[in-house]
């Protein structure tokens, strides 16, 4: 198994080009992100975004030419993509549909040590996997619901649960696709707490959304994506400007700041 470098970047991509279908959905990405760093990807639907996120999972890669293209994960740029799994953990819309199951938040928790929907008799589970999934349940402040069934909690509980289903790992990054989507508002205050928690305890968050109102407030940087190419990165705070979202979005658009979040309105 690949051991990540602490020190290297968790992100070095450099001319990073993939074409599906004989159209380019990235154009020439570079993007490096530190050990230490958190940041925001915002575009519109079908800017590239998620099409950036799956190079960095490696389910989607690029196309190889002499631009010098360098796709480095953690310093590394061959990886097992079970062992990578482990590395990054991401949070999707869709693997929360997935996991609604008629099984037990501690069983789901439990099997991202399989990377398993579910947990089967095949599993060699271990009690120190138990213990690690209650100290997460409870780092997360859901100990309270391990047995209570998936289907029976909220939404906002379950995109807690399948927080802790990524941390089993330990993984350097949180990747964040689109993390609020069907959330009510009580759930979204409550999930971006969360992120905010395991952002200071020590976690890349990289975060990928449309909602200026996702970015919390320990992400320092932004990088704005039009077109399957960057259109602007640097410091949230210069990047998160009308003009600049006017701009990506090709709408009128108005930037607010209230206290440490930002907002946006059409």
């Amino acid at each position: 198994m690949v051991e990540p470098n602490a020190n290297e970047p968790v992100i070095d991509f450099r001319h990073v080009t993939v074409i599906k279908e004989n159209r380019r959905i990235l154009d020439d990405i570079s993007l490096r992100i530190e050990a230490d760093e958190h940041i925001a990807i915002i575009g519109p639907n079908g800017s590239g975004k998620s099409s950036l996120i799956k190079v960095m999972t490696r389910e989607y890669y690029p196309i190889a030419d002499a631009s010098g293209l360098l796709t480095k994960i953690m310093g590394e740029d061959v990886w097992n993509v079970f062992d990578l799994r482990k590395q990054l953990g991401i949070i999707t819309t869709d693997l929360q549909i997935t996991c609604l199951l008629e099984t037990t938040v501690f069983d789901t928790v439990l099997s991202g040590f399989f990377s398993s929907i579910g947990i089967y008799d095949i599993f060699d589970v271990t009690l120190e996997m138990k213990v690690i999934v209650l100290e997460i349940l409870k780092f997360l402040g859901i100990d309270h619901l391990a047995f209570s069934s998936m289907t029976k909690i909220s939404a906002g509980e379950a995109r807690k649960a399948l927080i802790a289903r990524a941390l089993v790992h330990d993984p350097k990054a949180l990747i964040l696709d689109e993390p609020t989507n069907s959330l009510d508002m009580k759930s979204i205050f409550q999930f971006r707490k969360t992120i905010s928690k395991i952002a200071r305890a020590g976690k890349n968050v990289i975060l990928v959304t449309h909602d200026l109102a996702d970015i919390i407030p320990e992400i320092s940087r932004v990088v704005l994506i039009q077109d399957g190419k960057i259109f602007a990165d640097g410091k949230k705070e210069e990047i998160l400007t009308s003009e600049n979202l006017t701009k990506l979005f090709g709408i009128p658009v108005t930037v607010e700041k209230h206290g440490e979040y930002y907002a946006a309105f059409c």
